[in-house]
């Protein structure tokens, strides 16, 4: 381990490191290979949650704060970017931005300078699916440092997310639903569009061309939305060109969301998929003051014992800061059930659906008829190897307020955890969405669809009731909103049934957003 004898250290609470299971250690890190790393503060508020008011301001500007507002209240300290400067210069660091509103400051240098500066030991590893930067046991930070840093990412570049997406299976006989035919089955609102609305998707890889969705939204008789894509951390807009890769994810996210809130206006924050990456892409949504996003949808994710504390926290606090400004942020559920990809035998949510300030959306079956819906069950095709909604108790995150009055279990460990999911929609491929990847029609489905389907949604109500949801799971739990629910009561996704009322696989159940909004109206 390379450091400083000189310099007193504190482990960073959280960091600690071990390598993905399976890898092989391929030596140190090339020692002048320059990194970036971002470097996460503690808010200049006072500790613990913010004052966010869900819902309280319907119909006004109410209780969200602006973004400038923000970052002079709750934004980091000047004093702690102070301390930052200083400690970058002394180790041969360079700071290139240090943003109050987003609580950060990126920073660069060599492998072997940041490893002094962090008392680690930066090596390759070899896994299953190619080779990584990465560090194991915690990282270390000057006593001055301890407390203002709560977080250090993007010294270790390992995979952080996978995307929720799946594709229908070869031999099925049944033909993809359009997004519209969804959205009439879930009576989304009439005469709203999403209008005046910014729907901001998170992508980790991949990306879109306009001639797809040109030629998708022409099969609707709809011009193409307005897509703008953002780069964070160097990442761009990147198709692949590969059927199955991660641009089945970035086209299903702009087309669903394009063709069931077709007045909003879109924007892709395409990072790389690390820790850092996807942090950065949220803040990055979150304080963009040129697009101004309401709303966010994430279709990436992982168990949570995959993520590090610190991560964890990182982002359940940026998502908090996301509410406090009004937006609403929501993230699929997993689509591997209830085991979310963990060892066979063992229980695992997804994160970051699993944060109490995200809304986690599940997957469910959707059968149409000439009539309307035939059928919904919860999602789950495990026997074929097809997935699964994700769904269960966070061993990470307490059981929020909201929360209270739902059956939510103990945690399979006896804790008492924040229960996933909250809502849910059509996620079978089999009864999945005919949309356009690379230059062809494809069926998809996965929880990754109900991310942007209820990001949707929430555009539509926001329009119509002339504000925003902002944190939004306080108001759908209310006793008076439970009516504007399909509750979900046949399935399992292989460990977790469904029942009456709210359950680990559906949540509070499929929406009809007609009267999602008169239910929300007349509690404003």
């Amino acid at each position: 381990m390379a450091s400083d004898p000189a310099v007193e250290r504190r482990p960073l609470p959280g960091s600690e490191r071990t390598r993905l299971p399976g890898a092989r250690d391929l030596g140190r890190a090339l020692p002048a290979a320059e990194i970036e790393v971002t470097i996460w503060l503690r808010r200049g508020s006072a500790p613990g949650p913010l004052p966010l008011a869900a819902g309280a301001g319907r119909g006004a500007v109410g209780p969200y704060l602006s973004r400038s507002d923000f970052a002079r209240l709750h934004g980091a300290r000047g004093e702690d970017i102070d301390q930052v400067r200083r400690f970058a210069e002394e180790a041969a660091l360079e700071v290139r931005e240090a943003s109050v509103g987003r609580r950060s400051v990126r920073v660069a240098g060599s492998a072997r300078d940041f490893e002094r500066a962090f008392g680690t030991e930066l090596r390759r590893f070899a896994y299953s699916g190619g080779t990584y930067r990465g560090r194991t046991g915690p990282l270390r930070v000057p006593r001055a440092l301890a407390g203002a840093v709560e977080g250090v990412f993007g010294l270790d570049d390992r995979p952080q997310a996978r995307a929720h997406v799946r594709r229908r299976r070869a031999d099925s006989t049944l033909a993809g639903y359009s997004p519209l035919a969804v959205g009439a089955a879930y009576a989304f609102p009439p005469g709203s569009t999403g209008a005046g609305q910014t729907i901001g998707v998170v992508e980790l890889g991949g990306g879109y061309s306009s001639e797809d969705l040109a030629t998708f939204f022409g099969t609707l008789g709809e011009p193409p939305p307005t897509v703008t894509p953002v780069s964070v951390d160097g990442a761009t807009n990147a198709p692949t060109g590969v059927p199955g890769g991660p641009d089945d994810e970035v086209e299903l996210d702009l087309e669903l969301a394009g063709a069931l809130a077709p007045g909003a206006r879109l924007v892709a924050y395409f990072a790389p998929n690390t820790d850092r990456g996807f942090l950065d892409a949220l803040t990055t949504a979150t304080h963009d003051a040129v697009n101004r996003p309401t709303i966010v949808s994430i279709s990436w994710g992982g168990p949570e014992p995959s993520w590090t504390a610190q991560a964890r926290a990182a982002l359940d606090s940026a998502a908090e800061d996301a509410a406090s400004l009004g937006l609403t942020v929501l993230a699929a559920a997993g689509d591997q059930g209830a085991g979310d990809g963990e060892p066979p035998g063992e229980l695992a949510v997804d994160f970051p659906a699993s944060s109490p300030h995200v809304l986690g959306c599940g997957g469910t079956r959707l059968v149409l008829g000439p009539g309307g819906v035939t059928s919904e069950t919860v999602w789950n095709d495990l026997a074929s190897g097809e997935g699964a909604t994700g769904g269960g108790v966070s061993t990470a995150f307490p059981r929020p307020s909201f929360q209270r009055a739902a059956s939510v279990p103990p945690a399979p460990n006896g804790f008492v955890g924040r229960g996933v999911p909250d809502v849910a929609g059509d996620a079978d491929p089999d009864t999945g969405y005919a949309v356009r990847v690379d230059g062809a029609g494809a069926v998809l489905g996965g929880t990754s669809a109900v991310a942007p389907l209820w990001a949707a949604l929430v555009a539509r109500c926001n329009e119509a009731l002339g504000t925003t949801l902002g944190l939004a799971a306080p108001l759908l739990y209310a006793p008076a909103v439970a009516p504007s629910f399909r509750d979900i009561t046949a399935g399992s996704n292989g460990y977790y049934r469904a029942g009456p009322g709210w359950d680990p696989c559906t949540g509070l159940g499929t929406p009809n957003g007609t009267a999602l909004l008169a239910s929300l109206r007349r509690s404003g």
